[in-house]
């Protein structure tokens, strides 16, 4: 992910200078009310969007992004509230106002609390209708404008950039700037190379603690034995070459931002650490006798499942649920196909200022292919592949061979080693442990499956008896039957 300057830096909004930059989705199945609704709105300048039923409107919800919805709650397939809960999934500050002839009390209610800007009984009123929109409008300018204000301010404290125009990475940045503004950690979960410690330190500079420090460490990328020292440091003498007492980084980041990156590969055995410090901001070091408090405000990033880790019983529930108060999934490269071409431009004039070459350009070609390949390693991906191109080119233009991207796309994907699925932190046993109990139970599941179900088949099968089945069955959570 680039962090640089640039008009193609998110949040795209700018100052509307009239009401047509914001479309309102009217979902209504009576066509003459919704011809009356449109006109009314068109009248006063707005685009206007139709939908007769909850599908058509969810499409127009994805296709258009309108800034307000007006949508009757009964309709021939779906209703309202589906639609209100769509809109507000796709963003939490779209205005949705709920319109019916005959709902109730009960309607109203559950409509506000899920969302809803407003509840109106039929025979409409335009004229209100039409002030709830402006009023709408007016809260979305108010929210850009705070938005714009905030990256100005970050930026001048040296914030990084984020690049793109994707609606989905808008979505993110969006919420990036809703978590920033509180204390609540974070959890950033998205594939390799997708700019996870980019959104980090965003959200830390605009933030109330951008003026405390950053502070980062990579949980995969340290040994288990030394990672604990690491985060919360240790004491003279505490173990052989501990001449002198070292802070940890829960220490360096005091009034800061923490950021923990791959928290999926964090041993268990220093879960249960993470998580004291994170909820009584309290730890010891390494040797110590005495509980330090620290105030620090923590960023996750993971490239893993983390639910599927905790059913898998590698991570810790309760720490999970303390990490995702806030989780913000970043979007890989491939689903926001039209910001290659974007970055790759950015990259290009990166890379010429660094290695002070003249300005280059990138042919249509080598631009068909930027956007035909699917990015596996993402934006870093991405920023190597520019960077070799730029060193390759000895003229003015970036041409496909210099990119190649062929090659690497007419590769058959190598097949992944079941030895890398293996959890080997730990001691010897451990690891050991682990793998018996795993082959254990798939070598059970499988006898079950041969033997029809039949517990008394199925352990003639594995050569054990009928009672120790039962309790590897019960010790495994392998259900009955």
């Amino acid at each position: 992910m680039a962090i640089t300057k640039t008009n193609h830096s998110l949040p795209l909004a700018k100052h509307q200078s009239s009401t047509s930059s914001y479309p309102v989705l009217v979902v209504e199945d009576t066509d003459s009310l919704r011809a009356m609704l449109r006109e009314a709105l068109e009248a006063q300048g707005h685009t206007v969007l139709e939908a007769h039923n909850e599908p058509t409107a969810l499409q127009q919800l994805e296709r258009a992004r309108p800034v307000v919805v007006i949508t009757e709650l009964k309709l021939p397939t779906g209703d309202g509230f589906g639609v209100l809960r769509a809109a507000k999934e796709l963003d939490p500050e779209l205005q949705v106002v709920v319109i019916t002839a005959s709902g109730s009390i009960q309607d109203a209610v559950t409509a506000m609390r899920e969302g809803a800007m407003d509840f109106l009984a039929k025979p409409l009123d335009p004229d209100h209708l039409l002030v709830l929109v402006e009023r709408a409008i007016a809260q979305r300018r108010m929210l850009t404008e705070n938005i714009l204000l905030k990256e100005e301010l970050a930026e001048r404290r040296g914030a990084p950039r984020i690049i793109g125009e994707d609606p989905k990475l808008r979505q993110v940045v969006q919420q990036l700037h809703r978590a920033a503004g509180t204390d609540a950690t974070v959890l950033l979960e998205g594939e390799s190379g997708a700019g996870k410690e980019l959104f980090a330190r965003a959200v830390h500079a605009l933030g109330t603690r951008a003026d405390g420090p950053f502070v980062a460490i990579n949980c995969a990328a340290i040994p288990e034995t030394l990672l604990e020292s690491e985060l919360f440091g240790y004491e003279k003498g505490a173990f052989t070459g501990a001449t002198a007492r070292k802070p940890g980084r829960f220490e360096l980041a005091h009034r800061g931002t923490l950021f923990l990156d791959e928290i999926g590969d964090l041993p268990l055995t220093l879960q249960a650490k993470i998580l004291r410090a994170i909820e009584e901001k309290r730890f010891d070091r390494v040797g110590g006798t005495q509980s330090l408090h620290v105030d620090v405000r923590v960023v996750a990033a993971t490239n893993r499942n983390l639910k599927q880790r905790v059913a898998e019983r590698q991570f810790r529930e309760d720490l999970y649920f303390r990490l995702s108060v806030f989780p913000i999934q970043i979007p890989a490269l491939r689903e926001r196909a039209d910001d290659v071409v974007i970055l790759a431009r950015q990259f290009v004039d990166r890379f010429c200022r660094d290695l002070n070459k003249k300005p280059l350009s990138i042919s249509p070609s080598a631009l068909a292919e930027l956007r035909n390949y699917s990015w596996p390693g993402n934006v870093r991906e991405l920023q190597n592949c520019i960077e070799r191109a730029v060193i390759l080119c000895d003229g003015d233009t970036i041409q496909p061979q210099h990119l190649n991207l062929s090659f690497r796309q007419g590769a058959p994907p190598a097949a992944p080693s079941p030895w890398e699925q293996i959890d080997l932190s730990g001691t010897l046993a451990d690891a050991l442990r682990r793998v018996t109990i795993e082959v254990e139970r798939r070598k059970i599941e499988q006898a079950l499956r041969d033997a029809a179900g039949n517990k008394q088949r199925a352990a003639d099968l594995l050569q054990i008896g009928h009672r120790v089945l039962l309790q590897k069955l019960k010790d495994h959570g392998i259900a009955d039957g």
